[in-house]
């Protein structure tokens, strides 16, 4: 299955995560079909940054969004 979700990327206690998509089988940071956003934690207001029309016509094709993921969608509006 396809799935939308954090790759964690940064330094130790400094995270910084990118928005994939890719096959569940795959490793957290492992191999990835498709890079749609950002999300930085660190700074305040966390910043979101998120390709929408990827995020729905990948959404649309069957990819499921995780329950983080999809909470970082609504909050910038994607979904």
């Amino acid at each position: 299955m396809v799935k939308i979700r954090l790759r964690r990327m940064g330094a130790k206690k400094a995270p910084f995560y990118r928005i994939v998509v890719a096959d569940s089988r795959y490793p957290r940071d492992g191999r990835f079909i498709e890079e749609i956003g950002t999300y930085n934690p660190l700074v305040t207001p966390a910043e979101i940054k998120v390709d929408a029309d990827r995020a729905q016509a990948w959404i649309k094709t069957g990819a499921q969004p995780t329950e983080t993921v999809k909470a970082l969608l609504k909050k910038a509006n994607a979904i």
